[in-house]
């Protein structure tokens, strides 16, 4: 399971999430993956993203936690995609905080419970949300692998460090076997072929952190990726396909794991 951590700006995380899923599900015939997609944020922007619609009684993630309803129950196929699948999450989520703190068990209660169907998808996909609470220390407890897309400043690399220390702590009290799979870096402002002073010191902030192997290519400053969210499709559709060379290096990474 991969998770995507981040504690501070959504919109290139968001980017990241979905179209990394998107393009993870739709590789050659022979690499295709069934995959998993768990929406573990309140604010439910990838199911948003993915186009479900939740009618009141549908199940959730919420329910899916609270063992409410059957596995199956919770989980959705995402339209014109046959390899994608969600759990998804809408504002009531906010409840299982108590929850999971209840639970006495909440940093592996939803590891345990995604146990019966880790045989069924051969990837999941976890968005959580972009602060501490009881969501997130579940949502880090059922990784396998995290992803922690930070921003290229002073503030993103304050929340890189942040990020890692609770990782640390959990991986110290068993609470989780969660490893770095890669940082990348977003909102990395570069003026013609300069990087700004403070992309460039962030960056190498980050390198520091967690050595040069663990940083992925960053996502330079651009309104493109807004604009492919706004318009649910792809930079390469949009006709930038070098600003996809971040997610095609994440892509190939996760191959090589799965092979």
């Amino acid at each position: 399971m991969i998770k995507y951590a981040d504690h501070r700006d959504r919109l290139p995380l968001w980017w990241t999430r979905q179209n990394h899923s998107v393009a993870h599900a739709r590789t050659t015939p022979h690499h295709r993956y069934a995959t998993l997609m768990v929406d573990a944020d309140p604010q439910h922007n990838l199911t948003t993203y993915l186009g479900l619609e939740l009618q009141p009684n549908q199940p959730t993630l919420l329910e899916f936690i609270k063992k409410s309803v059957a596995v199956e129950d919770s989980i959705y196929p995402v339209e014109d995609n046959d390899n994608l699948f969600l759990i998804p999450a809408d504002d009531q989520l906010d409840n299982v905080q108590d929850y999971l703190s209840n639970s006495g068990v909440g940093a592996t209660l939803l590891r345990k419970r995604l146990e019966p169907i880790a045989d069924t998808f051969k990837v999941c996909i976890i968005d959580a949300p972009p602060q501490r609470s009881q969501i997130c220390l579940t949502v880090i407890g059922a990784a396998d692998l995290i992803v922690i897309p930070s921003e290229a400043s002073v503030k993103g690399y304050g929340s890189l460090v942040r990020t890692l220390d609770l990782l640390h702590n959990l991986q110290d009290v068993g609470a989780t076997q969660a490893q770095m799979m890669g940082v990348v870096p977003f909102r990395d402002r570069w003026i013609g072929n300069n990087q700004s002073q403070e992309s460039r010191l962030a960056v190498d902030g980050m390198r520091e952190e967690v050595g040069d192997d663990f940083i992925l290519p960053s996502i330079r400053e651009s309104e493109r990726y807004k604009q492919a969210i706004n318009k649910h499709t792809t930079l390469s559709a949009l006709g930038f396909p070098d600003l996809e060379y971040p997610f095609e290096v994440l892509l190939e990474k996760i191959k090589r794991l799965l092979s």
